[in-house]
């Protein structure tokens, strides 16, 4: 990736940006039938565009396209280095696009552009790239049985597929769900978060150019009621994948229960602690990660740090180390390159956050317009700060007396997505990682692992499957077994 632009230059590739404003159904742009939505700059509040949105006559329409262009094989039934050349042709537009793309992710969802340049549009392209090469190199399997029988055991694309995107990653969580769904072969329709919209209508854009046949991938921006719900409900949909809120997440499971008993995975919500033991090797680069998972993209993400739980001997170290390096962790304009937290989503999702902005913390506490800045409590466990998913940058901390305490408090939880242990002993900090109820545990560092690991989470962060690596291709599959009986039935008894 190139070095980052000045933000002038950004500002001024902002003006220029001129985005898909419709539907994308069946290989065109067709306008909605429902209402004009005004895309919004989470930092000013000013409107980018307005753009068509769908509605259940959208849906249905989409829905049908998507099932004839799985039924007649014009994708699914491609040979795999054919649909694998399409896919590395469109990491390839999607990188020349890639600073289009970057400017139009920060100002729809005030994402700091720095991130958007250096990590999420990096990260779909390897995302896309990796799961097209995985396309010729997924093998079917062959049962141990008796000599006189045959089992070959292969993976069918589950058909039409529905991806549920927050408005968080918008990008990166589309990569997450396309990548593996084309890669297996089904159709699939997107539904992008309405806060959210435009750069999934351009990647369509991008898509079609690259040779994607008509059908295969389809855009319908629009609210929960009016396309979340029909295609939530859509008897001809063979799955969803769901990534946002666990309240939401339960609606799509009463959706498949009521209708079709489509297949739902789900990517939930997270409270993820950072455990710190009282043996940890390196203060200093503890406090690093921390402050990253904290406050990396304004703490609006389910794998975000929001809980320390660091033991009583180390504590005072540790936050005099994480207040030190919060200096840097600047709170402006997504624009500019220097900034590091950029707008909160929306005015409803601020309005959430700052009620959670009490008297007494340690660090911050303060809230303008859409900007909260890097905020950290010191609170008990019961406190609600502890408890509730905020999706703000505020992290609780809470003092512990011994290791066995730290795990027991990281535990009690009703998410399990992430979690990280600081440790110098690596004894005790895999013992900590497999006594963790979650999903992925890193040691001595925050991460999510890599596109070649499985993501999600246990209890109610995750349902259903993985995102991410070669399991999440188990989403979109079917497994068939076909059985053959090498009896000869000459010599067959009557």
């Amino acid at each position: 990736m190139s070095d980052l632009l000045t933000k002038l230059e950004y500002v001024s590739i902002a003006k220029n940006i001129d985005p898909p404003r419709s539907p994308f159904i069946d290989g065109k742009f067709r306008r909605g039938h429902g209402p004009e939505m005004a895309c919004l700059n989470p930092s000013n509040n000013t409107e980018i565009t307005k753009i068509s949105t769908a509605n259940g006559q959208d849906v249905d329409l989409a829905v049908e396209k998507a099932r004839e262009a799985f039924v007649d094989g014009r994708w699914a039934k491609k040979i795999p280095a054919e649909r694998k050349e399409i896919l590395i042709r469109l990491c390839k537009l999607i990188t020349r696009h890639r600073r289009e793309l970057a400017v139009m992710e920060s100002i729809d969802s005030g994402k700091p552009v720095r991130d958007c340049e250096l990590i999420d549009i990096p990260e779909m392209i390897d995302t896309i790239k990796w799961h097209a090469e995985a396309i010729d190199k997924i093998y079917d399997q062959a049962a141990p049985l008796e000599d006189n029988s045959l089992s070959i055991i292969v993976r069918e694309p589950i058909g039409v597929v529905v991806a549920v995107l927050p408005w968080n990653f918008p990008l990166l969580m589309l990569a997450w769900k396309i990548g593996p769904a084309l890669a297996a072969g089904c159709s699939i329709i997107v539904k992008p978060a309405e806060q959210t919209s435009l750069t999934a209508l351009k990647v369509a854009e991008l898509a079609l150019e690259s040779g994607l046949p008509r059908g295969i991938l389809q855009i319908l921006p629009g609210d929960g009621p009016s396309v979340g719900e029909p295609l939530g409900r859509h008897m001809h949909v063979d799955m969803v994948s769901f990534t946002g809120s666990t309240e939401t997440g339960r609606l799509f499971l009463k959706y498949s229960a009521e209708s079709n008993l489509k297949k739902v995975v789900l990517e939930c919500g997270g409270k993820n602690p950072a455990i710190v033991l009282d043996d940890v090797e390196n203060i200093n680069s503890a406090a690093n990660h921390i402050v990253t998972g904290a406050f990396w993209n304004m703490g609006e993400n389910c794998s975000a740090i929001s809980r320390l739980i660091v033991h009583r001997s180390v504590k005072k170290e540790l936050l005099n180390q994480i207040k030190f390096k919060l200096r840097d962790w600047r709170t402006g304009d997504p624009l500019d390159p220097k900034t590091r937290l950029g707008a909160l989503i929306d005015p409803h999702h601020c309005k959430k956050v700052s009620k959670y902005l009490t008297e007494g913390a340690l660090v911050g506490g303060n809230i303008e317009g859409a900007f909260v800045s890097p905020t950290i409590y010191e609170v008990l466990h019961n406190d609600k700060k502890n408890q509730e998913e905020i999706f703000g940058p505020i992290l609780s901390v809470i003092e512990v007396d011994s290791n066995d305490e730290a795990i027991q408090l990281a535990n009690d939880t009703v998410y399990g997505l992430t979690a990280s242990v600081f440790s110098g002993n690596i004894r005790k900090a895999l013992r900590a990682a497999k006594e963790v109820r979650a999903g992925t545990v890193a040691i001595n560092c925050y991460g999510e692992g890599s596109v070649s690991t499985p993501f999600g989470g246990y209890k109610q962060s995750g349902f259903g499957g993985r995102d991410k690596g070669i399991h999440a291709h188990d989403q979109y599959t079917e497994l068939k077994t076909i059985w053959i009986d090498l009896n000869d039935p000459i010599n067959a008894e009557d």
